[in-house]
């Protein structure tokens, strides 16, 4: 008889788990078809996150709350900005992304804090008595960045803003002008891009060793666009270029009297 009771109890938890199953089943199916469609099953939904924002955040993200819980877990991250606390920071930053990996604020300013704060303040760090250690902490933190908008860039190719921050970075805090040119000319290849990244992007090029007569019909391409007249930095580098290219005088550009570069756009060192 107790073996029977066993048998019956079995039975009935293994039909029970069937219906549950069929059930839940069209529901789970939905519910991926969902997130796919919001371009969420693009990115990784794995152990790592669910550790991060706890198994409630985790079905929070996946049953369509991922903004609002993002937006919380960027406050949280501009809090540890404030006390300074860089890899809680990172750390943060890194679940804001996943989550909404199409809102490019998150992608931008996230790369802005690790490449420019949080490597400046790695430069400035009193605790740490070594020179070169410190600044190897602040390369890390430049590296992060890059990291931080590439990965912005698998998930956006399609838009310029992305791009013309890496530029920003490496011109700036890499101080490396073939990178920061290649940037900002992919950035100024889309159609809505302002004037000031094709500008830009040559300035850039005539910064690179044996590239600069390609600079030169590029700003001189500017220059005949009009683009002198709203950036008088471009007459400075066309008549820096024309005196390093030995131009004949009847064939440069009209008589330039600009002596250095005004401000260009972008974040200081």
């Amino acid at each position: 008889m107790i073996s029977r009771i066993s048998y019956l109890r079995v039975f009935f938890a293994t039909l029970l788990l069937a219906l549950a199953g069929a059930v839940l089943l069209p529901w789970e199916v939905e519910l991926q078809s969902r997130a796919k469609n919001a371009g969420f099953r693009s990115i990784s939904l794995n152990l790592d996150l669910r550790e991060q924002i706890g198994q409630s955040g985790f079905l929070a993200a996946l049953s369509g709350f991922r903004s609002p819980l993002a937006a919380l877990l960027w406050i949280q991250a501009h809090i540890a900005w404030e006390k300074t606390e860089w890899g809680r920071m990172a750390a943060l930053f890194d679940t804001v992304t996943t989550l909404q990996p199409h809102t490019l604020f998150y992608w931008d300013v996230a790369a802005w804090h690790m490449a420019w704060n949080a490597s400046l303040s790695a430069l400035q760090d009193k605790k740490q008595q070594s020179e070169a250690l410190r600044e190897r902490s602040a390369r890390q933190y430049i590296a992060l960045g890059r990291h931080i908008l590439e990965r912005g860039i698998r998930n956006n190719p399609n838009s310029y803003e992305l791009y013309a921050a890496l530029g920003r970075l490496a011109q700036f805090k890499e101080e490396d002008h073939a990178a920061a040119a290649s940037a900002y000319a992919k950035a100024a290849s889309f159609s809505d891009a302002p004037d000031y990244i094709r500008r830009a992007a040559a300035y850039e090029l005539a910064k690179v060793p044996g590239r600069e007569r390609e600079a030169y019909d590029k700003l001189v391409e500017l220059y005949q666009k009009g683009q002198a007249k709203v950036a008088p930095s471009l007459l400075f580098y066309i008549r820096q270029l024309e005196d390093k290219l030995q131009i004949p005088a009847d064939q440069r550009m009209k008589p330039i009297t600009t002596k250095s570069p005004p401000p260009m756009f972008g974040f200081p060192k």
